[in-house]
């Protein structure tokens, strides 16, 4: 596979974030009488405002706002137990040494995905792509499309590394390359991606003279 740039989910595919999401997201859901389990298998890939609609059906649009106020404040303060997951540092450390540009493009807000990155001890990424940026989230192709132009790169020059079935479409949507990294058994579209790993440990990383970026999977 051959690129120019790299666009990164954060959460599940950079940071393990999970129980950080789900505690926060486990309490609003018993606070409105929903089962965990139902708010859990929806959430994931998603930007929290689009949950919420989701789940709030007749509220007025002031209380949605106020419960994704309340529900962001929980989740940038809560960074217990976050860590880079495996592979993460050095493909990150491994492209801002071969000065490769890669983006962070996350459905989370600018308050929780910085608080992650920090936590997690991630390099800054050249550039990010939150909630804020795009009125459409995954699995709209709206978030690749705008980290591809904030790299100054067409979407075909582009790698999204992606963990969430919304993520993977939204990848494809936006004409990118797909790395699907650990996505969930039975993710749509799977046989589209170009390459489906395991850990961010496999991928392989080739610079040429030319400048042409090459991405391999150790076998």
């Amino acid at each position: 596979m051959k690129c120019k740039g790299f666009l990164f989910d954060l959460d599940g595919t950079l940071v393990d974030s999970l129980p950080a999401v789900e505690r926060a997201w486990a309490n609003w859901a018993r606070r409105h009488g929903i089962a965990a389990d139902e708010v859990l298998n929806f959430i994931h890939g998603k930007q929290a405002i689009t949950s919420l609609r989701h789940f709030m059906v007749g509220a007025s649009e002031e209380e949605i706002q106020q419960a994704f106020s309340a529900l962001e404040k929980a989740e940038a303060e809560d960074i217990d137990g976050i860590v880079a997951l495996p592979g993460a540092l050095q493909l990150l450390y491994t492209l801002n040494e071969l000065d490769i540009p890669w983006a962070i493009v996350t459905s989370g807000s600018i308050p929780v995905a910085s608080a992650r990155r920090r936590a997690a001890g991630l390099p800054e990424p050249e550039e990010w792509v939150t909630a804020e940026r795009v009125q459409n989230g995954k699995p709209a192709p709206d978030a690749y499309l705008l980290g591809a132009q904030l790299l100054e790169l067409e979407p075909e020059e582009c790698v999204v590394v992606e963990d969430a079935a919304a993520g993977i479409l939204s990848g494809l949507a936006a004409g990118c390359h797909v790395i699907a990294v650990n996505a969930p058994v039975g993710s749509p579209r799977l046989e589209e991606v170009d390459m489906l790993i395991n850990s961010l440990e496999e991928l392989i990383i080739h610079k040429s003279p030319d400048g042409t970026i090459a991405v391999h999977r150790k076998h």
